[in-house]
């Protein structure tokens, strides 16, 4: 089901919604990659129109998808009731933009059959945050990275997962199985009976919806534990 139509309804203004609810607050915590493609565009509105929150106008431009907001004129995005000439032109900016880094092209997507794979890739990007960070890597059936998401961001010595938000970010993905991974801003990637624990939950969640959870990784200060290596999976 799209974004657009599967929306809940709710209050009017984004100042209304909960901090923690609103696009802005939620970049801020868990980076661009982490809102949906409403929350994104409501960013570049900025502002909605009498009776519509900028998320509310986002909802309808994406009625066709990005694809079909992307193939539209500036006259016809201009016409859109709360829109205009400005906002029409950050978007149309923005998805020329996200094309334009399409056409470039990329290298061969990373791989990631072992442990060692996964944690050279993640430590540089996650081992020495200040909070803990929990995240996956939603890979396909060759164990090649198709996503990389941030779930959640805790405090200084906890991080919540919830298995809705973990699997939400795998299906959206179409992911065939997941590394897991989260720090400790301790530096010490030792793991608790907590972490062994959540990722006991987490793989039975994915055994029951075909999505195999091959690792979790505690990362630290240069160091890691792999949780498939400790026997827990």
């Amino acid at each position: 089901m799209s974004e657009a139509v599967s929306a809940i309804a709710g209050p009017r203004r984004v100042q209304d919604l909960p901090p923690e609810e609103r696009p802005r607050e939620r970049l801020a915590r868990r980076g661009a990659a982490a809102l949906s493609n409403r929350e994104l565009i409501a960013l570049l509105l900025g502002t909605g129109r009498r009776g519509a929150s900028a998320l509310d106008v986002a909802e309808g431009l994406l009625l066709s998808g990005l694809r079909g907001l992307a193939g539209r004129s500036l006259g016809e995005l201009e016409a859109e009731l709360g829109l205009g000439r400005a906002k029409a032109a950050r978007v149309l900016a923005a998805l020329e933009l996200g094309a334009r880094v399409a056409s470039e092209g990329r290298g061969p997507a990373p791989v990631f059959r072992a442990p060692e794979e996964s944690a050279r890739y993640l430590l540089p990007r996650y081992g020495a945050r200040p909070v803990e960070t929990f995240g996956l890597l939603a890979l396909d059936v060759r164990h090649r990275l198709k996503h990389e998401a941030v779930v959640s961001v805790g405090c200084l010595t906890s991080s919540l997962v919830h298995p809705r938000e973990v699997f939400q970010e795998a299906i959206v993905a179409r992911a065939a199985a997941l590394v897991l991974f989260h720090n400790h801003p301790s530096g010490d990637p030792e793991p608790s009976a907590e972490d062994v624990a959540l990722t006991r939950r987490l793989a039975a969640a994915g055994a029951l919806m075909g999505i195999e959870v091959l690792d979790h990784l505690i990362l630290g200060a240069g160091r890691f534990v792999s949780l498939k290596q400790r026997g827990v999976l």
